[in-house]
């Protein structure tokens, strides 16, 4: 049960980037996927060079999600390793295009890297 439990949870953590990242905003909306605080800031590329990197981080994000829910659903000893270098991405992602909405994000990468490192839940491992 707790395989699949953490599974579903990693395939459909991966996959709800791809909404948030993907979406297409008109101007209304507060917050701006395309929009990085962080690159603004530096001065570095613009708009359109920033949106193109966060899809990127966005898309690798949720293929190593889902590498790593379907390595546990296959009880693979390498889901540890996808699942903490997703969740290191992800935060990547997170710092660089941060915006308030996206906390709850930060907190489920922070919990995924916090349950590799103690090895965590212990059935898996």
């Amino acid at each position: 049960m707790t395989t699949v439990l953490v599974s579903a949870f990693l395939f459909l953590h991966g996959l709800i980037h791809l909404p948030v990242w993907l979406a297409r905003t008109d101007g209304n909306q507060p917050f701006d996927p395309r929009h990085s605080w962080a690159l603004a800031a530096a001065g570095l590329p613009g708009a359109r060079t920033a949106g193109a990197a966060a899809i990127g981080l966005a898309s690798t994000t949720a293929v190593l999600y889902v590498i790593a829910g379907a390595a546990t659903a296959a009880q693979s000893s390498g889901w540890s390793v996808a699942a903490l270098t997703a969740a290191c991405v992800g935060l990547l992602l997170k710092a660089l295009w941060f915006h308030p909405w996206l906390s709850l994000g930060v907190v489920l990468d922070i919990g995924v890297i916090t349950a590799v490192l103690t090895s965590w839940p212990a059935s898996l491992y």
